[in-house]
């Protein structure tokens, strides 16, 4: 009996790394064994990101918050020490959006909490 290969599923699974590997450089779009390389770290990378993404906005948030905060006398961990014991349930992101685009609402916030 002759040796059964899925030589369809093998050209769909090389298709598919090599769409991905679109717009590389270099050996890397077209050649299977360094586009399968490149795919598969590009994947990791991403996979790594989306999770570090979440740290950078919440630490850009508290930064955000700290100028803010200092602009009005306050260090960060006073203002959100404060803001927690008043029970105003702004999160992070809402107080930073406040801090930049809003300082007068920003600074109701700080008055209210001092």
């Amino acid at each position: 009996m002759p040796r059964s290969v899925n030589s369809v599923a093998s050209r769909a699974r090389r298709k598919k790394v090599m769409k991905q590997a679109k717009g590389y450089f270099g050996r890397r779009k077209n050649v299977w064994t360094v586009a399968k390389n490149a795919v598969d770290k590009a994947m990791q990378y991403a996979y790594r990101d989306r999770r570090q993404k979440k740290r950078n906005f919440r630490s850009l948030w508290i930064t955000r918050i700290n100028a803010g905060a200092r602009m009005h006398g306050m260090s960060y961990s006073q203002f959100m020490g404060k803001v927690k014991a008043n029970d105003i349930e702004l999160n992070r992101k809402v107080l930073a959006d406040l801090a930049m685009n809003h300082p007068e609402a920003f600074a109701a916030i700080v008055n209210k909490v001092k």
